[in-house]
């Protein structure tokens, strides 16, 4: 056996166990059913669904998402595994943190208040412009 076949045979056998790996993160409700553990499910409305995500890839769980479309504004159903269930915990609490907090007040948007202030602008007198700059006036 020569380096070569040695090195293509390892080269092959990583790929083979890279393929076989179990996924992480989002992924099909089918993929989650292989992994063995027991899936917990949870309901989230549409809004939500983005900042699940963003909490869900925090924490490395693994969990799949299927949109509930009997209802009239379409509900997600979070499927998730409960294998560590104080990850788990710390991630809702914290999802559910983030959906309860109070938003900042309702500002106007940006271009709202550059509007208005151009409108100021265009209002007020431009200043007079003096000419005899320089010299002295008595």
């Amino acid at each position: 056996m020569t380096g070569r076949i040695l090195a293509k045979a390892m080269q092959a056998f990583l790929r083979k166990m890279g393929k076989s790996g179990v996924k992480h993160g989002k992924q099909s409700v089918k993929s989650l059913t292989k992994h063995g553990a027991g899936l917990e499910t949870v309901e989230i409305s549409g809004e939500d669904i983005g900042s699940f995500k963003k909490t869900a890839r925090k924490y490395n769980m693994d969990f799949a998402l299927q949109k509930d479309k009997t209802q009239d504004p379409p509900r997600w159903v979070v499927f998730f595994k409960a294998k560590d269930s104080k990850t788990l915990e710390h991630a809702f609490k914290e999802f559910s943190r983030a959906i309860l907090k109070p938003s900042k007040g309702n500002k106007p948007p940006m271009l709202e208040k550059l509007d208005k202030f151009k409108e100021v602008v265009k209002t007020t007198a431009p200043p007079a412009k003096d000419r005899n700059r320089g010299e002295i006036s008595v």
